[in-house]
């Protein structure tokens, strides 16, 4: 059904007046859209249809009482005086990837814009209660996938989340933040400014309606859109117990890849980590390593010789003489002019880093994820 612009906003109304029914739920939701098609005609059903649409009785109760309550021709506005709009499962801008899990939200609400680039995703995800090394570890590595044009996903929290977002935001990347409450409050409170800065560079998202408060039981809900919206979740730092072995669970439940960062064995932050990696995760001791789980068609463009480098001069001068096809070590020293010695130990230490790779006969090729 083709809808117009003022037709589509009607509707989306009704269905954002659904969100708010208690019992419906994603599966629920679904089962309304096939038996009626559009949100107004859900909205005033009788009881008896929606029993026979396969509602049960608490839930048609339910909607009843909210259908008191609720004025969906005012719902979208809402969500415009604070800046955000919703998107349905049925508009063609909802996530790709989130539309692939088992149970999507029917109705996701976003401030700032999502964009097609959002399909090279990764999530990072960690405890709230971080060490230092946790926080620059997770800053280091959104820095470095924000440069390699990945976006990075996670919770908005304390610690490793919040490192995270920044660490892409000052590498000139892309970020999301995906909620556990409504996008009129911030939660925690200190990070509403990092709020703001990622809704003008990236968006924030949930699937709870406006007025809706950060309660426990919403933080697994959020952890699988996490997950969902990325190609794979990285867990840095996280207890035994903590929320985002939940994400790194529903990543593997989601068919997605599923890294982590060893640490110590002495931390108990980093205990959920080694556990992971003992289980199969990839572990993850620098950017090239996410990279590489990517899916090649999903890497918006590669790290640029400038963002994988450190400030080494010989070593960006090799670099400058290396290319897909192999090259000699003398050739290298040619085009460098440089000593044979310097290029020879430089070179050695490139390839331990793994900016470089020895095809045999002293011939060198930029690695593949360089």
């Amino acid at each position: 059904m083709n809808l117009s612009n003022s037709e589509h906003d009607e509707d989306l109304g009704y269905w954002i007046a659904l969100t708010r029914v208690t019992g419906i739920g994603p599966r629920r939701f679904q089962l309304l859209v096939d038996a009626f098609g559009a949100g107004r005609a859900v909205w005033e059903a009788s009881e008896r249809q929606l029993a026979d649409a396969g509602l049960d009785r608490r839930t048609v109760d339910a909607l009843a009482k909210t259908r008191r309550v609720v004025a969906p021709e005012r719902e979208v506005e809402n969500l415009r005086r604070v800046g955000a709009r919703a998107i349905i499962r049925s508009d063609s801008d909802y996530p790709t990837l989130l539309a692939e899990i088992y149970d999507p939200p029917p109705v996701i609400y976003v401030r700032g814009e999502l964009d097609a680039v959002d399909t090279s995703s990764i999530a990072i995800v960690g405890t709230r209660g971080a060490t230092a090394y946790g926080r620059m570890v997770a800053e280091d590595l959104a820095g470095g996938l924000g440069r390699a044009g990945v976006t990075v996903v996670s919770g908005l929290a304390l610690g490793v989340d919040g490192s995270a977002h920044r660490g892409a935001l000052q590498a000139g990347g892309r970020t999301i933040a995906v909620l556990a409450h409504g996008l009129d409050r911030t939660y925690p409170s200190q990070h509403a400014r990092l709020a703001q800065n990622i809704a003008a560079q990236g968006a924030l998202v949930t699937e709870f309606p406006l007025g809706t408060k950060p309660d426990a039981v919403n933080f697994p809900r959020r952890n699988r859109i996490i997950s969902g919206l990325t190609s794979g979740t990285l867990v840095v730092e996280a207890g035994d117990r903590s929320g985002a072995l939940i994400t790194a669970a529903f990543a593997t439940e989601q068919g997605r890849d599923v890294m982590a960062v060893p640490g110590s064995i002495f931390s108990p932050m980093s205990k959920g980590p080694n556990n992971l990696i003992r289980d199969g995760a990839t572990p993850v001791t620098r950017v090239e390593d996410v990279l590489a789980e990517l899916q090649p068609s999903r890497v918006v463009r590669q790290l640029t010789i400038e963002s994988i480098l450190p400030a080494d001069e010989t070593q960006r001068a090799l670099m400058q003489c290396l290319g897909a096809e192999p090259t000699h070590i003398d050739e290298i020293a040619q085009r460098a002019a440089l000593p044979m010695s310097a290029v020879s130990s430089t070179l050695a230490m490139m390839e331990l880093n793994g900016l470089v790779r020895q095809t045999g006969g002293m011939h060198y090729v930029r690695s593949t994820h360089s």
